[in-house]
């Protein structure tokens, strides 16, 4: 286990949700410019696939990005059993540390957002982003199992809360 001070854990089927991960981290990982020195030190960064992630990479993190598809209208179940495996483990022991979510959906997300926000709230998470639900309008069996190609626009939403993330943690404010 390697611990960093903010964790990203995700899962993708369909690799939409892997992209909007690795926008997340990209941003969340990029070094301050070298011209500044005065700028806070980086943000060690993790990303993690919802499988490989285990209780002490929860309770080493100081915040955390959750990014998931939905399926069947409700969060993945491998996002599922990520939560499952490391909720009372970590129950009382990460209470206001910051969290923010995105989703990618074919239809409206609304439901996946619903079910992980119950377990951050009851983990006693403090939202700092307002959920990103990425709609990729999949609705037929083709398109729903078909590989997805994420939209910029979304790739650059998800990096804004990956660096939202970074730079709440380097200034200290969560």
């Amino acid at each position: 286990m390697t611990t960093a001070d903010l964790l990203i854990v995700w899962f993708s089927r369909t690799g939409a949700s892997e992209q909007l991960s690795l926008a997340a981290f990209a941003a969340a990982s990029e070094t301050t410019s070298e011209a500044d020195t005065e700028a806070p030190p980086l943000v060690p960064v993790r990303r993690v696939r919802c499988d490989q992630a285990n209780v002490s990479d929860v309770l080493g993190a100081k915040a955390y990005l959750f990014v998931a598809p939905e399926n069947l209208g409700s969060l993945a179940g491998a996002m599922k059993d990520f939560f499952d495996r490391c909720y009372y483990p970590v129950l009382g022991a990460i209470a206001g540390r910051p969290y923010a979510v995105i989703i990618s959906a074919g239809s409206d997300g609304q439901g996946a957002v619903r079910e992980l926000t119950r377990i951050a709230t009851g983990w006693r998470l403090r939202l700092v982003a307002p959920p990103l639900i990425v709609n990729l309008s999949a609705q037929t069996a083709e398109q729903i199992l078909a590989p997805k190609q994420v939209p910029v626009p979304q790739l650059q939403r998800a990096k804004e809360i990956g660096e939202l993330l970074a730079q709440g943690l380097r200034l200290g404010i969560w």
